[in-house]
């Protein structure tokens, strides 16, 4: 049954992203979503929602690795994305979220993950983990935000648009409203990365004895954080925008996927070994 639920929640997404694809970026229809649709996203949202909750909350013997943490993040971001389009016209970003969501939603199930420590239920790994979870989230809704800003920067920058945007992409949000919503993600995305690190201390102190264990990920996490904080400061201090933006929120996102789930990745698929 858990296997047929996970496989219902990626092709329901899928076939979402399909369609948002058909209707928005190939007929560049106006980025508006309707009632049906936002109802559509619903069912695999919730479907998701119980998965994780299942896994996380319900399940025996909590596992948890960059499987269960990249299907979380997708799932926030669809969530995220689900309530601004209620103020926003984001018809147009549906597609490759929902995409990304179908793609990430199977893999607990691949890569089911290690087994948590008997620390890992207290309250301080708990909030700790919902902490870090909803900052990835946020920087990866920024980070789609960037590879399509970039790419619709090149359309208007470009010679063969002519100065305009024309075909798929014209759905999307005009350039100033992704930047500025690109900017208020990732000062969220921030102000929850610092809770994180924050909170990572005080879970340290209580497992290990000690401030914060260096490792590749506490190095990855403060390189990724301190990249974002020069972007903020860069931004309301000199007023950085365009491709110096883009670029310092793509190196920033590249980092903190680093810090988790790219060593989660080796340890757990590649070498078959518990972080320590």
């Amino acid at each position: 049954m858990d296997i047929l639920l996970h496989l219902l929640t990626t092709l329901a997404y899928a076939a979402l992203a399909l369609h948002f694809w058909r209707t928005r970026w190939l007929d560049a229809a106006p980025a508006s979503i309707a009632t049906w649709e936002r109802a559509l996203i619903l069912a695999p949202l919730a479907l998701h929602t119980w998965l994780l909750w299942e896994r996380l909350l319900l399940a025996s013997e909590l596992r948890f690795g960059f499987a269960i943490a990249l299907s979380a993040m997708l799932w926030l971001t669809v969530l995220i994305y689900w309530v601004e389009s209620l103020f926003l016209k984001l018809a147009g970003m549906q597609a490759p979220v929902l995409a990304l969501a179908a793609l990430c939603a199977p893999w607990p199930v691949l890569f089911p993950g290690l087994a948590a420590p008997p620390s890992a239920q207290t309250f301080e790994f708990r909030a700790h983990a919902a902490l870090a979870m909803l900052a990835y989230s946020l920087f990866t809704m920024a980070a789609v935000h960037a590879l399509l800003m970039t790419v619709l920067e090149r359309r208007l920058h470009g010679r063969a648009g002519g100065g305009s945007i024309l075909g798929p992409m014209a759905a999307l949000p005009p350039l100033m409203t992704m930047e500025t919503l690109l900017f208020r993600l990732i000062a969220m995305g921030f102000l929850l990365l610092t809770l994180t690190l924050a909170s990572g201390v005080i879970y340290s102190e209580t497992l290990f004895g000690q401030a914060m264990k260096f490792n590749h990920k506490t190095l990855f996490a403060v390189i990724s954080w301190l990249i974002f904080a020069a972007l903020l400061i860069g931004r309301y201090l000199y007023g950085w925008r365009g491709r110096l933006a883009l670029r310092w929120t793509l190196s920033g996102f590249a980092a903190l996927l680093l810090a988790y789930v790219g060593s989660r990745f080796i340890m757990e698929v590649i070498l078959q070994r518990a972080m320590t």
